[in-house]
């Protein structure tokens, strides 16, 4: 009997293999489906009995978290009120394999008779449902990954990867950047780091300061009260340097005994990394990350120090 890891290796493989198979099928139709979406000036409704039902599910999921008011409705619903929801602003993503699923056609008439514009996807270029789209895309494979070749699984995956390619051309139409994914998804990590600031993290309570002229002996202390690893060195109020744990530890190694006669200025950083307290997180992360460090200052305009951002408030 063939092991269980063989056929999960040749369904991977027969699935990828029905992927890289859409892209000669790929044509002038997914130029115009692009452009249908971009110029839709109301929101972009997706529909699909059974398994391409729950990928036209993803698909409109996905286009909404991407700039593109989506969102799924079942054709057997629209018998049954669901109709009203659309409007002549609207355009229709129609998804049938076969391209003659009985449900998806008797909706279709009702589409056409609004003037929807309808984008159909299927794996039949000659089906009913191309023939009445405005434009088809064909997601058509060669053979599905289930043995019996009867389940939905190349076939369900291919749909779903040529929603995700609609979904990634307009993004690069609409110059989707980051800030933007993060308004679509405040509650998660992504949306955290892009949309928290340096003032909504940063430490503020008994930061660990002295002056330069202080000798290490007492600066140790300081450090070891902020529990944040490091010092800052202030004169006049305006940031002139910083020490850390491992500043600290090296000037104990090079100077030894004289180690209590030196001062914070003896080894102090005199231009430590700050960000101003509307810096996102995001932005920390990446300081943080290219000069391997693990701190930053929050200044204001004049480099008065309002707090200390660590990378464990950035581990959101």
């Amino acid at each position: 009997m063939e092991k269980s890891k063989d056929i999960a290796i040749r369904c991977i493989r027969d699935e990828a293999e029905a992927l890289l198979g859409l892209i000669p099928l790929l044509d002038d139709n997914f130029d115009k489906a692009v452009e249908l979406i971009y110029q839709c000036r109301g929101k972009v409704i997706v529909t699909g009995v059974g398994k391409s039902g729950h990928i036209g599910a993803k698909i409109a999921a996905t286009l909404s978290s991407t700039g593109t008011p989506s969102f799924f409705i079942n054709p057997l619903d629209v018998f049954h009120g669901d109709l009203g929801v659309m409007t002549h602003d609207d355009v229709v993503i129609a998804i049938s394999y076969s391209g003659h699923t009985d449900e998806l056609l008797r909706f279709i008439p009702m589409v056409l008779h609004m003037n929807i514009p309808i984008i159909g996807m299927s794996g039949n270029s000659q089906s009913l449902l191309a023939k009445y789209s405005t434009c088809h895309i064909n997601v058509s494979v060669s053979k599905e990954a289930c043995p019996l070749n009867l389940a939905p699984t190349s076939s369900t995956t291919a749909t779903l990867a040529m929603g995700d390619a609609l979904a990634v051309a307009l993004m690069d139409k609409r110059n989707f950047q980051p800030k933007d994914f993060a308004q679509f998804h405040p509650g998660g990590s992504l949306g955290k780091r892009l949309l928290t600031t340096a003032h909504d993290v940063m430490v503020t309570d008994d930061l660990p300061t002295f002056p330069p002229e202080m000798h290490l002996g007492e600066a140790i202390i300081h450090v070891s009260k902020g529990k944040l690893g490091l010092g800052v060195a202030i004169k006049e109020g305006v940031i002139v340097g910083m020490i850390t744990d491992g500043d600290i530890r090296r000037a104990m190694e090079k100077w030894q005994a004289q180690f209590f006669d030196r001062t914070v200025g003896d080894i102090m950083t005199r231009n430590p990394k700050t960000v101003g307290p509307t810096a996102k997180i995001s932005e920390i992360q990446k300081i943080m990350n290219r000069h391997k460090i693990h701190n930053v200052l929050v200044v204001d305009s004049g480099r008065h120090l309002l707090g200390i951002v660590d990378s464990y408030a950035c581990a959101l």
